[in-house]
């Protein structure tokens, strides 16, 4: 059983999932969960535009912490982050509608049976190696699952992002038939999307990402001098975007895919350091720091739940990953067809503070201050800007 401290998700009216349902359902599609209480499909459905903003990491915590920023004057509410709490589940579900249990991507590595090993579906490659897993057997439609739905919007779509990603396998499969437009820098994401509500007078729906508070939230931790820097230069962003759309009958909905926590080097755990741990694994760990899937040996699973216990004490729950599953943690729906295999046989789910981190060869040892993926507070609450021009 999981302990009280963890936040769960809110895939029945008060989470991201169903942020996106509302968004679908405003511009004519079918949405696949129940809609946001926080805010209804007819609130939005008359505007010609709607801009659906996602600031990478932007956790409800940073937001509140500047109640003279413009983001703070536009925030309605707080609503949850899917789990795990990370870009590779929730930014997966802004491009689909779907849960992590129907998607089928369940962190930043992931066991994927089809191609024998441990991979990042996002970057497309084995972990550990620049190696595409093209050169495994995979595909996008092999590891990825379900259309978007901005093919199904009664609206003009477009999609605007950074170019060092845009054209990624995984950003040309969930993009589906939108219109693409990439930036170098935040004016230029800024410019983008003005550009195209401007670019005629149908209805549009504009899809635009930021990566950048993240990326410095990682690395110096959301805490930092630099993680504050990059808040006021997106939020001067947010309200040059506000002003530059003026007069277009435009609404900007914007929110994260996740917030963060920072993590001291005496709260990352190696699971090499556990006595009799990794010898116990099949492959590496999946997953995040935050949350780690096991992969088990057969017939090994209770000895290593059990010196999993033992090694972690209070830093952590250990629990049978199907129990995540059954309890919801992953969300409704029709799970894919390889879910269970993607979160193996038993899952730690840290507590207070806490990492976990193994290493395979070709992996720089470098660990983030900054982390996300797991169930605290800070991870799991995300904003809800919503702002008209």
């Amino acid at each position: 059983m999981l302990s009280s401290e963890h936040v769960r998700p809110d895939y029945a009216g008060g989470g991201f999932l169903n942020l996106v349902a509302s968004l679908v359902a405003a511009r004519g599609g079918q949405p696949r969960h129940a809609t946001l209480a926080a805010l209804a499909p007819s609130e939005i459905a008359s505007a010609r535009n709607v801009v659906f903003l996602i600031v990478d990491g932007l956790g409800d915590a940073a937001v509140r912490a500047h109640p003279g920023s413009a983001m703070h004057a536009a925030r309605r509410t707080g609503i949850k982050a899917v789990f795990p709490s990370t870009t590779a589940c929730a930014i997966t579900t802004s491009y689909t509608g779907y849960a992590p249990a129907e998607h089928g991507l369940t962190g930043w590595y992931a066991y994927f049976g089809e191609t024998g090993c441990v991979g990042s579906p996002l970057p497309f490659k084995v972990r550990g190696s620049d190696a595409s897993l093209a050169a495994r057997g995979a595909s996008p439609t092999t590891l990825y699952r379900g259309a978007t739905y901005l093919d199904a919007m009664d609206a003009e779509t477009f999609v605007v992002s950074w170019d060092a990603i845009l054209e990624s396998d995984y950003n040309r499969y969930h993009c589906g038939g939108a219109k693409r437009l990439a930036y170098s820098n935040l004016d230029g994401l800024v410019d983008g999307v003005e550009r195209v509500v401007k670019s005629g007078d149908g209805r549009k729906f504009v899809y635009a990402y930021w990566w950048q508070y993240d990326y410095l939230s990682h690395r110096h931790g959301v805490g930092s001098t630099e993680a504050r820097v990059q808040y006021e230069l997106v939020d001067a962003a947010f309200a040059k975007l506000r002003a530059r759309l003026s007069g277009t009958d435009t609404v900007i909905v914007a929110s994260a895919d996740h917030g963060f926590l920072d993590s001291s080097p005496d709260e990352w755990l190696s699971i090499e350091d556990a006595p009799g741990l990794s010898p116990l694994l099949a492959y590496p760990l999946c997953g995040e720091r935050r949350i780690a899937w096991c992969h088990v040996q057969p017939g090994r699973v209770d000895e290593f739940a059990a010196r999993a216990r033992d090694w972690l004490g209070e830093r952590a729950d250990v629990v049978p990953s199907r129990t995540m599953l059954e309890d919801g943690w992953l969300g409704p729906g029709d799970p894919h067809p390889r879910l269970a295999e993607r979160v193996g046989d038993v899952a730690l789910v840290m507590r207070g503070r806490n990492t976990i981190k193994d290493w395979v060869a070709g992996e720089p040892r470098f660990l983030h201050i900054g982390n996300h993926g797991g169930t605290s507070a800070d991870e799991m609450n995300i904003p809800l800007l919503v702002a008209t021009a």
